[in-house]
């Protein structure tokens, strides 16, 4: 047990900007619980990234979006940071994983919601989208799970990029709304940050890997 609590003390220290963002969301996530339907709903459409608050506030809230999660359920996230967020900080170190993740977030949520205005100026979606709902972390998830592509050798990458394409890009095709654009947007953003990943250390291979488990 000593040997498992110091391997996790290990694991958290070394990505520190993954569970500081964590702490945030967990307690954003209580004191959204806290939070009348009424309320929350509004409270959160003032922290969106759609159309009517990107053009007063845009700075505030490309911020404040990703610090809550829409739907209140913070564990599944502790597991997906876990997995991908503190792998990519581990191996980029804090500063180049932060650049990867606030560049999907950013450019993604832009491209998004800039697609959306077109729709809206062109009738295809109703003027009342201006206002749509647009909270949450997934864009910056999405980046750094495509970008950690590099971080596993060929040719093992390839099925693992093939798979978070086809994540990615069935809902774009079959759902075809401006979040399934930012998530497929993302996923492009992360990938296309090889020049920042490149000398990073050697790629994780997975047979050896095995190789040493077995001895």
């Amino acid at each position: 047990m000593s040997r498992v609590s110091r391997a996790a003390r290990s694991y958290i220290g070394r990505a520190p900007g993954t569970y500081i963002w964590l702490a945030i969301l967990f307690i954003t996530t209580v004191a959204m619980h806290n939070m009348s339907p009424e309320f929350e709903e509004e409270f959160l459409r003032q922290r969106s990234t759609n159309i009517h608050e990107l053009s007063s506030n845009p700075v505030r809230v490309l911020f404040s979006s990703a610090m809550w999660i829409d739907g209140g359920h913070w564990l599944p996230y502790a597991v997906l940071y876990t997995v991908f967020h503190a792998q990519a900080e581990h191996w980029l170190g804090t500063a180049r994983w932060l650049v990867v993740c606030v560049a999907a977030h950013v450019l993604a949520t832009l491209i998004s919601e800039g697609a959306l205005l077109l729709a809206i100026r062109h009738g295809v979606a109703p003027h009342s989208a201006v206002n749509t709902l647009d909270i949450g972390l997934s864009y910056a998830l999405a980046g750094v799970i495509a970008v950690l592509t590099y971080r596993i050798a060929a040719p093992w990458r390839y099925p693992y990029v093939a798979v978070v394409l086809v994540v990615y890009g069935v809902p774009l095709v079959t759902g075809r709304t401006f979040t399934d654009l930012g998530h497929f947007t993302s996923v492009l953003i992360g990938l296309g940050c090889y020049p920042l990943v490149r000398g990073c250390g050697k790629a994780w291979n997975p047979k050896e890997t095995v190789a040493a488990l077995r001895g």
